[in-house]
Order: C-alpha cells, then structure tokens, then sequence
C-alpha cells in the first residue's frame, strides 16, 4: 500500500469515528476531546523535553491528568477555565518550565473548546460539523491547489510546502463547504457564517503554521507515529483545534461559555 492509499484509508477511518462519537455527544463525545487533549501534551513534552521526566518533574503530567478527568466529569466553562488557569501556574511556579506550562495550556484549551462547542444539543451538533466541514475542505482544497496551481510560498521557513495559492484556495474552499453545511442543516444568516466560516478557515492554516513552527524549533518532522500515514495526532488536529478555539471565543460572545454554539447555531 502506498503512503497515499495509507493517508487516505487512516484519514477516512479517523473521519468515520470522529463523526459517530460528534453524533452521539455527551460523554462519548467528551472522552474523544480527552484523548485529543491528552495525545497533544503527550507529543508536545516528547518533543519539547530535553530528556525523559523523571520524580518530581512527572507533575506536568499530573496536572494534566486532573484536567482530564475534569472534562470528563463534564465540569462547567468557570471551572475548566479556572482549571486551566491554575495548572498553568502551578507548572511554572513549581519549575517545569515554559514549554511544559505551554504544552499544558495548548493540549487543555484544545480539548475544552471542543468540548464545550459540542454541547448536548442540536446547537452544538451542527456547529462541530460546520467547524469540521469548514477545517477539513480548508485542508484538502489548499492541497490540491496548492500542487495545482504552485507559486510563491507561504511561509517558506516553517513549512516549506505551503503555497499561497493554497491558502487562498484553502480559504474558499473552508467558505464553501461551511455555508453548504448550515444551508442544508436550515440555520439562518448564511452570510454571517460564511464570514466565521472564513475566520476559522484562516486560523485553521496559522495552527497549522503554528505546530510546524513548533516541530521545527525542536528539530522534528512529525509530532509522533500514532497515525498511519500522518504521523502524530498534532499533525492531524494542529488547524481543527486553532479553528475550535476561535468558533468558541466567537460562540462566547454571543451566548456565553457554557452554551457557545446556540449564538450562531440556534436550535
């Protein structure tokens, strides 16, 4: 099988997951955003860790366990914010270090965004598929017109294989499949969300940015090796992630932290 058939079989499998476990919400939905965030500051220590944490320096992952169970145990925003906020500064004060307290922050945002976008009702559902269904066609279309259509580079010393053709057709491309996926699911002001569609079409491609930045400022070329075909979980939810973080922010300006999507997704 080649690498291309791999992507594509690992990718398909992934998606069909994520979609029954968005589908059914709750706590399914909950322990899926727990393995996110838990995969992501795993793969973030092993590459920003100069060596193996030994006794005390095991914190780190202590403090992260105690925000999983947290979301799991479906805690409001208040607390988990609150949560985040604490663990944070409890790693840098006990020592851990910058990168430790980043990796922290990084991985428990993560999962709390999508989490909390997700919700128990229909609200919820719809705005993690739209945000699925803008992330994941900002990927392919900025693959394949970028490869198509090639020219200057995007940002040639994180990631050299980035054009801006395929930003740009990437960005249509998020528009595009955002606005088809409200239209069908009947929510009002398309025009709005193609706007939002938009923003988070561009904030998946800086995440994306931002964990190449990452790899390369330690020397690595993949997050990790779990995926088949993709490398690391990192490298496969850099965008999805940027993207579900600023759907929340935008969803809490609306209509609060605990239910952001009912803002947009009125149901």
């Amino acid at each position: 099988m080649s690498n291309l058939q791999l992507r594509i079989v690992s990718a398909v499998v992934l998606a069909a997951v994520t979609l029954a476990l968005t589908w059914l919400g709750g706590l399914p939905f909950r322990l899926l955003c727990a393995l996110i965030a838990g995969a992501i500051f795993y793969e973030w220590t092993r590459m920003c860790r100069p060596s193996p944490a030994k006794a005390f320096g095991l914190l780190p992952e202590v403090l992260m366990l105690v925000f999983i169970l947290a979301l799991i145990a479906g805690l409001s925003a208040a607390y988990l914010l609150s949560l985040v906020a604490v663990i944070v500064v409890v790693a840098l004060v006990a020592g851990a270090g910058r990168w430790e307290a980043a990796g922290l922050a990084y991985a428990a945002i993560s999962g709390l965004a999508l989490a909390l976008l997700r919700d128990g009702d229909r609200s919820g559902l719809i705005a993690v598929l739209f945000l699925f269904a803008v992330v994941w066609a900002t990927d392919i279309a900025a693959y394949f017109v970028g490869r198509a259509v090639g020219g200057p580079k995007l940002a040639p010393s994180i990631s050299p294989g980035k054009t801006q053709s395929g930003a740009l057709g990437g960005a249509v491309g998020g528009v595009v499949a955002g606005v088809l996926l409200a239209a069908t699911a009947g929510v009002v002001g398309l025009w709005t969300l193609g706007l939002v569609a938009l923003v988070l079409s561009i904030v998946s491609q800086a995440g994306d940015l931002f964990e190449s930045w990452v790899k390369r400022r330690h020397g690595r070329k993949d997050s990790g090796a779990l995926i088949p075909g993709h490398g690391g979980v990192m490298d496969r939810v850099d965008g999805l992630v940027a993207a579900a973080l600023a759907l929340y922010v935008i969803g809490c300006i609306s209509a609060g932290a605990d239910h952001p999507a009912q803002g947009l997704f009125p149901g």
